[in-house]
């Protein structure tokens, strides 16, 4: 009786906590949604309880967000600067882990680990010196300086990923294919780059996120309403003086949200793998 007391302790514990998890990851996600469906009546009335309905659902918020800004725009502008950065870090970091990884003695690790740390100096004391350079190139107020600027922290971390992905792939994999007749880059492409799809879907995922949560560099580079990422656009334009659109900044956050938590979700598997493959050896 007492082995299965504590059974079931553990069993009540460890639920528990799974539980208290799960509420505490999808509880923004409702937020929003609750927000987002709320009448002005509803939502600013400090006498009703927040958790819930107090009147009708609407989908006034939407209907404002996609006809009375620029969200659309927004929304395309994101994923235009997210597929650009992607390919800029896939075509990067993608040699640049592969040679790392096969260089000789500590020398490869060394560079890898000055890689990694780059990645970790903050936004705000770089933002200054890149905002001369995208002035010196004209691209002033402009997604595209964007795509130019963002590269700059997402190709060290991926570099630094997929070094330790391509380090536990055998070498006698590429020699072989290199005996039957590929060239290095043959063997590189044909064999190394299949091998390594988990941490390169990692790559596209973990990239494009960041690219569609930055707000420091979007804020500083670009101000017109039609350049702005969704990020920016929804926390600006929607914010007027101290009047805050609620409803609006909920409904635009929900939508920029969900589509990333599904692709997350999708591929956690591959992820996981891509994250954890380079700590094989």
């Amino acid at each position: 009786m007492r082995v299965s007391a504590a059974k079931a302790a553990r069993e009540v514990a460890f639920f528990g906590a799974i539980g208290l998890f799960v509420l505490m990851t999808t509880f923004p996600f409702y937020w929003m949604l609750i927000t987002s469906l709320k009448s002005n009546s509803d939502l600013y009335n400090v006498t009703n309880i927040p958790f819930w309905f107090n009147q009708a659902p609407t989908l006034e918020h939407f209907r404002y967000l996609f006809s009375q800004t620029l969200f659309t725009t927004w929304l395309l502008n994101s994923l235009i600067i997210g597929l650009c950065v992607v390919a800029i870090t896939l075509v990067t970091a993608l040699p640049a882990g592969y040679s790392l990884a096969r260089m000789t003695g500590r020398t490869g690790e060394t560079l890898g680990i000055g890689i990694f740390l780059t990645y970790l100096v903050p936004p705000t004391l770089l933002f200054l010196p890149l905002s001369r350079i995208i002035s010196d190139l004209g691209l002033q107020n402009s997604m595209w300086s964007l795509v130019l600027v963002y590269p700059t922290f997402t190709i060290p971390f991926c570099s630094w990923l997929m070094m330790g992905f391509f380090k536990a792939i055998p070498r006698e994999i590429e020699e072989a294919a290199i005996v039957d007749g590929c060239s290095l880059f043959g063997a590189f492409i044909k064999m190394a780059v299949p091998l390594s799809l988990p941490a390169i879907l990692t790559v596209v995922i973990f990239t494009f996120t960041l690219t569609l949560q930055e707000f420091v560099y979007a804020l500083t580079f670009v101000s017109a309403s039609d350049q702005k990422p969704i990020t920016l656009g929804v926390t600006t334009d929607l914010v007027r003086g101290d009047i805050f659109f609620w409803g609006e900044i909920m409904a635009g956050a929900l939508l920029a949200s969900i589509p990333v938590a599904i692709a997350y979700n999708l591929f956690l598997d591959r992820f996981i793998s891509g994250i954890t493959g380079g700590a094989v050896k």
